[in-house]
């Protein structure tokens, strides 16, 4: 452990939470493609979507779609709000579709040293 840290591979330690016990059961993927993909759609993009507390993870992507959300959230009427007031005036988006997420499969793994 302390070669990983003097090393800079560990970026920082935190607490695992029970999504279920913070009442954050529902789960959705969203597929984002933006309309442009110059330097400056990417970054405001990029930029609006780190300020949304519900997507928990964001992945840009080589192709179609441009990125994938994980979102968390207590409920389907709560998703809707979300999607519909803040997802969907990202900057930039030109088509969301999502997904919702039936089960966690594999989560938190560590890395395969």
């Amino acid at each position: 452990m302390r070669a990983l840290e003097e090393s800079g591979a560990i970026k920082g330690y935190r607490a695992q939470l029970d999504p279920a016990a913070l009442s954050l059961e529902f789960s959705a993927i969203v597929f984002v493609t933006l309309r442009e993909g110059d330097r400056s759609a990417v970054e405001a993009f990029e930029t609006a979507v780190a300020e949304v507390p519900n997507v928990i993870q964001a992945q840009r992507l080589f192709g179609d779609p441009d990125y994938i959300l994980h979102v968390v959230v207590r409920d389907l009427a709560a998703f809707q709000r979300i999607y519909d007031a803040r997802l969907s005036s990202l900057p930039g988006v030109q088509r969301l579709t999502s997904t919702l997420v039936m089960k966690s499969v594999v989560e938190d793994r560590t890395l395969p040293l």
